[in-house]
């Protein structure tokens, strides 16, 4: 589709066609899926509706929305600008169905969630199958995501809320729960370097250790220590898995380094002690849940705020 350019601007009429309520839609429909049929599926239409819809938006635009790429679809920059005010216009949308929904007594709705992997398995599924004992027919949908992609994903309208390490304070987001948690080394209770109660990071690299990736938020806050480390002096892992290091960690061989969350099971199991870092200079790791506005949420995404905000607070040494 190669509309002609519509130089005269948007008029009232083809305002009304772009931004009427099928047209946002199917258009979110096919951005989310990049596939014509896909997206028909979704709504449960024929595929010719959707692409007349999509041709509709792009001779009303004058310029087109998505290219074709072998067998799928990418949104152009038009296309990209189009959905970021779509999502913000089909919000409220949203919310009205969710509470009509709870006015008729039906309690659905949908929770979108991003989290951080530390959260994501351990304390994340723990949150969501205590929640779903209340609200049996709400939905919870859950992505896991490099901590600052938790963000970027919140602040997009793609999740209500986003369980992450927090570097700096993020722009046009509140932090509804915060956390500082200091990052410490595990390691098997018999490893050697357990006797020590706060050892430093250079008392842990004279062992095998295992350290974040790059990409991961406790890297950023190590960094400066990794690079004190003389070349060669000591072998190190890289892992861009929270959970991986803890399982290193546990095999015995390996000192890792994580925050407190999302370890207490494997603690109290006896597979690993933590100790904390007492090296100067060090930062705490700021964990928070962030939220684009306060009182914002629709009623399913503020029922499971409150729910995960009670949770949090029973943990010993995160409230």
């Amino acid at each position: 589709m190669d509309p002609a350019p519509n130089r005269g601007g948007l008029s009232p009429a083809a305002l009304a066609r772009v931004f009427h309520t099928p047209s946002l839609l199917y258009f979110l429909a096919v951005s989310e899926e990049l596939s014509i049929r896909a997206a028909a599926r979704r709504l449960h239409v024929a595929s010719s509706a959707v692409a007349r819809q999509v041709m509709q938006l792009e001779a009303a635009l004058g310029m087109p929305l998505f290219e074709r790429q072998a067998r799928r679809l990418s949104l152009t920059a038009a296309g990209e600008i189009l959905l970021r005010h779509a999502r913000q216009l089909a919000a409220p949308l949203d919310a009205a169905v969710s509470e009509l929904d709870l006015l008729a007594g039906l309690r659905s709705g949908t929770i979108r969630i991003a989290t951080v992997e530390s959260v994501g398995l351990t304390l994340l599924p723990r949150i969501v199958a205590s929640f779903a004992g209340r609200y049996p027919r709400l939905h919870v949908d859950i992505r896991m995501a490099p901590a600052a992609e938790v963000i970027d994903l919140v602040a997009d309208h793609e999740v209500d809320m986003g369980f992450t390490f927090i570097a700096r304070p993020p722009r046009g987001l509140d932090v509804a729960i915060r956390r500082d948690l200091p990052i410490g080394a595990v390691m098997r209770p018999d490893h050697p370097l357990a006797a020590n109660p706060s050892p430093t990071f250079a008392e842990c690299a004279a062992h095998l250790v295992a350290v974040p990736r790059r990409g991961l938020s406790i890297r950023d806050v190590l960094e400066p220590f990794i690079e004190q480390e003389p070349r060669g002096k000591s072998s190190f892992v890289e892992v861009n898995s929270i959970r991986m290091l803890v399982e290193l960690a546990a095999s015995g061989r390996y000192v890792a380094f994580v925050t407190a969350l999302g370890i207490d099971r494997d603690v109290a199991e006896g597979r690993i002690v933590f100790r904390p870092l007492s090296d100067k200079g060090l930062p705490l790791n700021r964990f928070g849940l962030v939220l684009r506005a306060a009182g914002s949420l629709r009623f399913a995404p503020a029922a499971f705020f409150d729910h995960a905000k009670g949770f949090f607070d029973t943990i010993e040494g995160l409230s």
